[in-house]
């Protein structure tokens, strides 16, 4: 299926307030219509009073009230056009931001692997509110440009036919111009989107590692990386403007000089020759001053055009690329929580696996280890568990149902996760355990905290439950932070609960905590387990040895210590033998 264009999905858009977006089109014709009947007026009013002579006011004032009355009709109808039109551009972008930000839920954790998140966020909040400048300037500038254009050419041409004629080589000419503005600046502000995109996912990068970049003391380094983007963008910039100062008002403003000069001389040659009517002369200037402002007003609107074409462009992208819905997981059962994998090969980058023939079965109730060095695939298989990726060959069931036959929110919505690394989100220390899911309430809150040892610190913060929490729980230590997560996981009652490395972060006196919390919480639950200390996976009734992404071995803590092998020789190492 062939993709629309983008200028025909920004159209679709838009079609969605087709009847604002005509009312406010209307209002803005009647609008531009009482304004381009002011010189009529006041040319018929020098005529009257030329030819009445001084005493006859009383045609003057009743043109002069029409006058007034058209100039109060057309402040009126700019209003309502402006307000109705950047209305529904706000609409439209609103309605835009939310689709992007409901795809990026359904895009596959690959395109998180290998794009900057600074540039996932200048999509959402800079390229869309570029797009909604189109809407909201450019839309209007152009219909109010051509409406003007339309009236003031045929008031043109009820004035003078041949000067009307000549007249009519301005368009293609001024058309001319822009297709030259617009072939050398889209260009330049492609280069300055994608550098400003840059510049965000660096800054995003920076303050993430903050404490890595001064300890190795790089500040001088990043500076000098952000400024380079800075100064690409700079100069590019520059050279946009500079097009844009060439061809905008400075060339417009040229030619209606001289064609306003050709005017008065041949209105002043003709009055040497003939009498000619002055409101005639006065309505023809007037009218062909008012030529080149919808010009330049078009012009000045370009680079805000084009800005807003490459901005939808990168935007439509992300809505191109292929994603699953976020399926309602309401009503699914509970899984009995048999996770079996049957041959499973995976890998990241084609024909390079990182998972090769992996077998095993861990039932209710188990707890399945995983162990090994890093790089050796205990991270993949959780991945593909959780549906995060998909296997290359094999099969992954649960309870003997593929997994990949189901939903992802149904297969997550009875899995638990704790991570080495914990995340917690900006709020308070019951909603990073509740995750505002209605149907954990407080005392499940502070029960999931107590289980696993976190209710004492907790109670002593001076919030309590409600102490507040900053991005990533940077006032908390590792271990709280640690302790919470697990508490998160725990008040979901998962079926399955997996456990990413998840006592790594923490010291020996939590550890031991976590370990008498794992002990209570692992009843009746299929319990996996990746873990770099050994020692705290003793008690597991399987351990699964992967050594470049197969398994190697596999046993209990006895059978495989007996056994002398690899597993041996890695918990040796660790108690330091």
């Amino acid at each position: 299926m062939q993709k629309q264009s983008t200028a025909g999905r920004l159209l679709a858009y838009a079609l969605v307030y087709k009847y604002r977006i005509i009312g406010a089109l209307l209002v803005l014709c009647c609008a531009v219509g009482a304004e381009l009947g002011g010189p009529f007026i006041i040319k018929t009013i020098i005529d009257k009073h030329l030819d009445a002579g001084a005493g006859e006011l009383a045609p003057v004032l009743r043109l002069l009230a029409l006058y007034i009355g058209l100039l109060v009709l057309a402040g009126i109808g700019n209003f309502t056009q402006s307000y109705l039109l950047q209305s529904t551009a706000l609409q439209i972008i609103k309605n835009m931001r939310m689709d992007l930000m409901r795809h990026i839920q359904r895009i596959p954790l690959r395109y998180f692997d290998n794009t900057p998140i600074g540039q996932i966020v200048s999509r959402i909040a800079n390229d869309t509110e570029a797009v909604r400048d189109l809407f909201m300037s450019f839309m209007a500038t152009f219909v109010v440009s051509f409406v003007q254009l339309i009236g003031i050419f045929t008031a043109l041409f009820l004035l003078d036919v041949r000067l009307a004629l000549l007249c009519l080589l301005l368009p293609p000419l001024f058309a001319l111009i822009m297709y030259v503005h617009l072939k050398y600046s889209k260009g330049y502000i492609a280069v300055m989107r994608a550098r400003l995109s840059d510049m965000n996912a660096m800054i995003n990068e920076s303050i993430s590692v903050m404490p890595i970049i001064q300890a190795f003391r790089r500040e001088k380094v990043t500076i000098d990386e952000f400024e380079t983007l800075n100064v690409d963008r700079y100069v590019h910039q520059i050279k946009q403007f500079r097009v844009f100062s060439l061809s905008s008002r400075n060339i417009v403003g040229t030619i209606g000089s001289l064609v306003t000069a050709l005017v008065i001389w041949y209105f002043g040659r003709a009055s040497l020759q003939d009498a000619i009517l002055f409101g005639v002369f006065y309505a023809f200037i007037d009218y062909l001053g008012r030529i080149f402002h919808p010009i330049i007003g078009i012009f000045d609107q370009l680079t805000n055009a084009q800005r807003a074409f490459v901005s939808a462009e990168k935007v439509f992208a992300i809505l191109d690329m292929e994603g699953r819905e976020v399926e309602d997981a309401a009503g699914v059962p509970r899984p009995e929580g048999v996770v079996t994998f049957d041959n499973v090969t995976f890998s990241y980058k084609e024909g390079d696996p990182v998972l090769k023939g992996i077998s095993f079965e861990a039932r209710r109730g188990e707890t399945v280890a995983l162990v090994g060095h890093t790089g050796s695939g205990k991270s993949s298989i959780m991945n593909l568990l959780l549906g995060f990726y998909e296997a290359d060959e094999g099969l992954i069931t649960i309870d003997g149902r593929d997994v990949t036959s189901l939903s992802k929110q149904a297969l997550r919505k009875h899995m638990g996760i704790v991570l080495q690394d914990p995340y917690l989100f900006a709020g308070d220390i019951k909603s990073n355990v509740s995750l505002y899911n209605k149907e954990i309430t407080l005392d499940k809150v502070k029960q999931a905290l107590k289980e696993v040892g976190a209710a004492p610190f907790v109670e002593q913060l001076p919030g309590g439950y409600d102490e507040p929490v900053i991005e990533r729980g940077s006032t908390l230590s590792s271990g709280q932070r640690q302790l919470i997560s697990f508490a998160r996981a725990l008040a979901f009652n998962p079926a399955i609960l997996i456990l990413d490395e998840a006592t790594a972060s923490v010291d020996s006196e939590t550890e031991g905590l976590i370990q008498q919390a794992l002990r209570v919480v692992s009843e009746g639950r299929t319990t996996l387990v990746i873990a770099h200390r050994l020692s705290t996976i003793r008690e597991a009734d399987q351990i699964l040895v992967l050594h470049r992404g197969e398994i190697v071995e596999r046993g209990t803590h006895e059978s495989l210590m007996a056994l002398g092998g690899r597993y041996f020789k890695m918990y040796q190492l660790q108690k330091g033998a």
